[in-house]
């Protein structure tokens, strides 16, 4: 395991994190409910939220895959990291000029960042095999999302202060402390973006002649694809349980705390909640790769999973401050040992002579799934009238997904994937 590229690649975690605390989770749903959809009756503000999160994870669906052969063909996983990751950056810093009515600006805006930050993930995610082997594949996992929780806790830290406490930083309300937050999320994450984008070096190429167009390339590359993952079997029985309680856990990240305005906890609150969600994550992500050696990975991510299912139940009954603070801590405990884990179990099953394209089927099981979460919450609230109905809905990706992962053997599957790997091959760019 190379030092260098290992750090490199768990500070992108560190700087990228940012969006996901501050834009996704805390920040930015209260600036939407309050400001950004001024005038908009309250559930409506909760529905558009939902629909502006599933649009954004729809694109990114349909592009990861193409867009994983396409950089697989031609050895530029970076560099499609570099251009999402750029994307991600702009839109950040552009939510600064969303003032109050403008929720189409912030749906638009959050639709593109989502779309940098999780597409620049797909290529993120396929350097991890990479960067670790067999035996550290586990541990370097949890570690990246550990340091995501570091990164993104310390930015969240700071921007609750700019809101906050603004006269400290020579801001005139809590409101320009809450724009400024945003441009601090894009300047963080390209500062931390640097150490990968200087650092990682992708395999030696082979420079080839291209016959046919990148978007046709990619196009027959997935359909090539589709037809071969009846070859493994269990990487697409883990792809299916994925797809399912990850809608669950995305679902929660994403809706928690809008879904907790909604039912009258302030916007303090709800953000100090999240900010303790980060920093009880730290050592549970570490503690998680630990118990993945101990008791395998599998059972690991079972008991996150099982965890997972009491906080639903419990996020129903929930009404006070107190209530989501518990919640925020019981989240803490399993977030980053259920994703860490299941991208490490999915990176041990994957042909070693295709990382990004499977990390972008990767992807797509866990994008296009999460259309269905926030849709179904913002759904079943809007029908109903209560966000309560929409959180408990939650339930059945999580038993489903865990009865689906329960069948699946990781040892077949890693002999699947060493099977249909060409040891041969080169990167190639093809001109």
């Amino acid at each position: 395991m190379k030092k260098k590229p290992v750090w490199s690649w768990m500070l992108y975690d560190f700087g990228n994190s940012a969006f996901a605390t501050t834009v996704m989770a805390a920040v930015l749903p209260v600036f939407y409910y309050d400001v950004a959809a001024k005038g908009v009756d309250q559930s409506l503000a909760t529905s558009y939220w939902g629909y502006s999160q599933s649009i954004a994870v729809l694109i990114v669906a349909i592009l990861a895959p193409i867009l994983g052969a396409i950089s697989d063909y031609s050895a530029a996983k970076k560099r499609f990291l570099m251009f999402f990751a750029f994307m991600g950056m702009i839109a950040s810093v552009l939510l600064a000029f969303v003032g109050e009515g403008d929720y189409v600006l912030a749906s638009l805006l959050l639709i593109i960042g989502t779309i940098g930050f999780s597409g620049g993930n797909v290529f993120y995610d396929a350097f991890l095999p990479e960067v670790s082997d067999e035996n550290t594949i586990d541990k370097v996992s949890a570690y990246g999302f550990a340091f995501g929780y570091i990164g993104g806790g310390v930015l969240l830290a700071v921007n609750l202060l700019m809101i906050m406490k603004y006269e400290w930083f020579g801001l005139p309300d809590s409101l320009a402390g809450t724009q400024l937050s945003f441009v601090s999320v894009g300047v963080w994450w390209l500062i931390f973006s640097i150490p990968l984008f200087k650092n990682i070096v992708e395999e030696k190429k082979v420079y080839e002649k291209r016959t046919a167009s990148y978007i046709s390339i990619g196009f027959n590359r997935v359909g090539k694809t589709f037809k071969e993952l009846k070859h493994f079997k269990q990487l697409l029985l883990f792809l299916f349980a994925f797809w399912l309680y990850n809608d669950g856990i995305s679902t929660i990240i994403k809706m928690a705390t809008i879904y907790g305005r909604d039912i009258g906890i302030d916007s303090t609150a709800l953000i100090t909640a999240l900010l303790i969600t980060q920093f009880v994550g730290i050592p549970f992500a570490f503690f998680f790769g630990w118990l993945a050696k101990k008791i395998t990975a599998k059972r690991a991510l079972m008991l996150a999973l099982f965890i997972y299912l009491a906080i639903v139940g419990l996020g129903y009954f929930m009404t006070t401050a107190l209530h989501f603070y518990i919640l925020a801590v019981c989240v803490g405990f399993v977030q980053g040992g259920a994703q860490s884990l299941s991208r490490s179990i999915f990176g041990r099953m994957v042909p070693g002579d295709r990382h990004a394209e499977f990390f972008g089927f990767y992807g797509i099981s866990s994008k296009f799934a999460a259309i269905f979460g926030p849709f179904v919450f913002a759904l079943v609230g809007q029908l109903t009238g209560s966000s309560r109905l929409g959180i408990l809905s939650l339930i059945v990706f999580f038993v489903v997904g865990i009865l689906l992962l329960y069948k699946v053997d990781i040892d077949k599957g890693m002999k699947e994937a060493r099977q249909y790997t060409d040891p041969d091959k080169k990167p190639v760019i093809h001109t």
